[in-house]
């Protein structure tokens, strides 16, 4: 990788930032292990050798639940798609589904990255999940990871039929870098007047490549996911001088001049981390442009912290989002 790798600088001093809930505070410092060090590009290599399906298959165990692979035509020119299903074997007929794409900078995650939520939907609601898995950065800058999610989109739509699937109740949803590409996928859905969405749900998502709101500066070489580390997903996905460069708002969403005609919105960042301005500012656009938008700030809450479920204001968080999917998906 020839990537530059930014050097982390200290937040100053003098900059005043929200606190981290007391609650979710002790439990970081009681289990480390769970935070989210610095992205470097030793750590890049590091998390790709992690094989998270061990991981979901452990979150499996025990429920009628069935996983199927496929692979889906990617861009033209491009190698194909791999995507992968959940579905209730206690659920029938048409399904509402869940088009899925996974966090990770930009740079590192798979298709098995699925949370345990997720699978409880899947479980509990009879919710498929299509769990689509892009070519990273910075090997495959942009546009290869919007570019394959849209496929695999176009795909899922397509194939509706075959996977027992509501094309009436067809949600996108992302996590962080997954998340921001949510979005773009959505607005590309919209301009190339594609498969239609019920909703699009963006959790803590990566939307802004300059970096520069006050939530970006107030969490500058602290916290988990910090602005360093941002940098380097961005400067991964659009080359170390996209500053001066002009980048489009299919990679970058909060460059999205025109947010009318979008479906309706979920968002949640934590009031301590580094997207919590980007996130506020899109949703207020999308308002402005007569889209129906939900949006939670959460006192207290980092990047991430949606994995430490014994706390308080994680376990608010969990439910409201279960309460807007079940809404939105009518399940």
């Amino acid at each position: 990788m020839s990537l530059n790798e930014p050097t982390a600088q200290d937040a100053p001093a003098s900059l005043k930032r929200p606190s981290y809930d007391p609650e979710l505070a002790a439990l970081l410092q009681a289990n480390p292990e769970l935070g989210i060090p610095p992205l470097s590009l030793d750590r890049i290599e590091q998390i790709r050798a992690i094989d998270q399906s061990i991981e979901l298959d452990a979150l499996l165990v025990g429920r009628a639940i069935e996983t199927q692979e496929y692979q889906a035509p990617g861009p033209e020119g491009s190698p194909d798609i791999k995507l992968l299903v959940l579905r209730s074997t206690e659920f029938s007929g048409p399904r509402p589904a869940l088009y899925y794409i996974h966090g990770g900078g930009m740079v590192v995650g798979t298709r098995y990255a699925i949370s345990e939520q997720q699978v409880d939907w899947v479980e509990q609601y009879g919710v498929t999940l299509v769990s689509v898995e892009y070519r990273l950065a910075p090997e495959h800058p942009h546009p290869a990871p919007v570019e394959d999610c849209y496929a695999g989109l176009v795909w899922t739509a397509a194939q509706a039929a075959e996977l027992g699937l509501d094309p009436r109740r067809i949600l996108l949803g992302g996590v962080s870098a997954g998340g921001g590409l949510a979005a773009a996928v959505t607005l590309l859905a919209r301009d190339r007047q594609g498969p239609a969405l019920v909703g699009q749900l963006l959790a803590c998502p990566m939307l802004d490549h300059r970096n520069v709101t006050v939530s970006s500066q107030q969490y500058s070489g602290l916290g988990q996911w910090d602005r360093e580390s941002n940098e380097l997903g961005w400067s991964a996905l659009l080359g170390d001088d996209h500053h001066n460069a002009e980048v489009s708002p299919y990679a970058s969403p909060a460059l999205a001049t025109d947010l009318s005609e979008l479906p309706s919105t979920y968002l949640d960042n934590g009031s301590a981390e580094v997207f919590r301005d980007e996130g506020v500012d899109y949703v207020s656009r999308l308002w402005a442009a007569g889209v129906q938008a939900e949006l939670h700030i959460w006192a207290g809450a980092f990047h991430g912290s949606e994995g430490f479920s014994a706390a308080l204001v994680s376990k608010a968080a969990h439910d409201a989002r279960d309460s807007w999917v079940r809404r939105i998906l009518d399940v």
